[in-house]
């Protein structure tokens, strides 16, 4: 509740409005398609898989998980331009195939994971096994914005078999006992002047993971504020996203890599 509260409170007057900006190009074209990829509560669950156009087999793969908006066209555009990088991309639902238009409504669907969140760790954890089963994937990273970089990181400490975290501006954990879990390298974005996620809490969450010896690298915007990456919000900050956006590609460059 603390969580949804501090988030509500950040985009209290933000709307999830399309921008030019929304959609830059991916580097090469891709290919998009709905798929099935759990089912959770006897529930088929559905996601957005992108992948560059006539490939699917054996590439690096990356769960995007959505901001507290939901898989909207957002979230779509983003999964495209990862996949123009050489990645196959699901972006999975833990919101049942809703989304919000306003901050209310999304806090609402906020506090719907977290009042279950084993069914969001269990879609988590199919999505990972589908793209392993059935496009034999080599290597498997996350990323989440928000909401879903809060579930990013839960999913670094949870699934042993990730390859890489990226977490734009999610809840953070300070407890050295949770972090000992995490053994995929992760890198964090985050805001300076992000009410929602406390910068005095980012940073001990950067010194515990470096008390730990674990492969973290945590980088904090200055002048900048929560969904400073999303450019279909009203809190877009084109120059810090673009310079997240180049550390998040050449992070995955290197942490997914094929020998």
């Amino acid at each position: 509740d603390k969580t949804a509260d501090r988030m509500a409170q950040e985009h209290r007057n933000d709307l999830p409005v399309a921008t030019q900006a929304t959609e830059p190009a991916p580097a090469q074209l891709v290919s998009t398609t709905l798929v099935e990829y759990a089912t959770i509560d006897a529930k088929p669950v559905t996601g957005y898989l992108a992948q560059p156009q006539g490939r699917s087999q054996g590439l690096p793969a990356i769960i995007a998980i959505h901001e507290w908006w939901g898989l909207n066209e957002n979230i779509e555009a983003i999964a495209r331009r990862l996949a123009g990088e050489g990645y196959l991309v699901l972006a999975i639902d833990l919101y049942d195939g809703q989304t919000a238009e306003v901050p209310q409504q999304a806090r609402q669907l906020v506090q719907g994971v977290m009042a279950n969140p084993e069914s969001a760790q269990e879609n988590l954890k199919q999505a990972l096994d589908f793209l392993k089963t059935q496009y034999a994937v080599p290597k498997v990273g996350t990323i989440g914005w928000c909401f879903g970089g809060g579930w990013s990181l839960r999913a670094g400490l949870s699934l042993p078999d990730l390859d890489a975290v990226v977490m734009y501006y999610g809840a953070v954990v300070s407890d050295p006992t949770r972090l000992d879990f995490l053994s995929a390298p992760l890198l964090g974005i985050f805001a300076e002047d992000d009410r929602g996620i406390p910068v005095d809490e980012v940073r001990t969450f950067d010194e515990t993971l470096t008390a730990l010896g674990k492969d973290a690298n945590i980088h904090i915007y200055a002048g900048v504020g929560h969904a400073f990456a999303n450019p279909s919000g009203q809190n877009y900050e084109p120059q810090a996203a673009e310079d997240a956006w180049d550390k998040t590609i050449r992070f995955f460059s290197q942490a997914l890599a094929v020998p």
